[in-house]
């Protein structure tokens, strides 16, 4: 009597969206869990570090809405150019509201920020790349953000969304279906692995080079 021997099994591979962030957890979860972000998450953040800290995000979302539009209509990166996501906008008038009418003098970015914003400026001519830095920056901004909306508003006594416009994306509608929409997005790009392993580690630096902005911040202002 012979024995059927069953197929094998096979496991289907994750979606790229999945393996991103797999691949690039430990590096998100450094930057989220810096003493700075403890610090604005327990309501411990001085006005002046929540006010750097806009600051140094308009230098960045600059540098980023810049590339975005340049890159608008590439194959890969042009899938992620939504204008409804642009922050520089709510920025300046968070910057106003903060600083007063000339908040353009008051700023200047720190020495991670300069890093931070040329290698962002570097992407132009490298897409997926690109893709990687508005990963970073726009899912969080759209999930964790929300929260420190919240405590900002809390801990500083914002009133009508002044302060806080940064984080206002009610003109994206549902936030889940934006996010889900998002991870559809990255799934949908046709990547071979050399670039879906650029692209990766982009993430991770883009993480790190965030996490360095934090630092500076957290030097001068915790």
């Amino acid at each position: 009597m012979s024995v059927t021997t069953p197929p094998p099994t096979t496991t289907a591979p994750d979606p790229f969206s999945q393996r991103l962030k797999n691949a690039t957890w430990n590096d998100h979860s450094t930057a989220e869990h810096h003493g700075f972000t403890k610090a604005l998450l327990e309501g411990e953040l001085p006005l002046d570090g929540y006010t750097a800290m806009v600051a140094q995000h308009h230098f960045a979302y600059v540098a980023l809405e810049g590339v975005a539009r340049e890159l608008a209509d590439h194959p890969v990166a042009g899938g992620f150019h939504r204008p409804e996501l642009e922050r520089v906008p709510a920025l300046e008038r968070d910057l106003e509201h903060l600083l007063g009418s000339e908040w353009r003098d008051r700023i200047s970015p720190s020495r991670p920020t300069r890093t931070y914003v040329a290698r962002i400026e570097q992407m132009v001519d490298h897409p997926e790349g690109f893709v990687a830095h508005h990963y970073t920056r726009y899912m969080g901004d759209v999930s964790g953000g929300q929260f420190i909306r919240r405590v900002a508003v809390e801990t500083y006594g914002f009133e009508k969304g002044a302060g806080t416009a940064f984080y206002d994306f009610g003109a994206l509608g549902s936030l889940p279906r934006f996010r889900s929409d998002y991870r559809d997005r990255l799934d949908a790009l046709e990547l071979d692995e050399a670039a879906a392993g650029l692209l990766i580690e982009e993430t991770r630096l883009a993480y790190r080079l965030n996490t360095e902005v934090l630092a500076d911040l957290g030097r001068h202002h915790v």
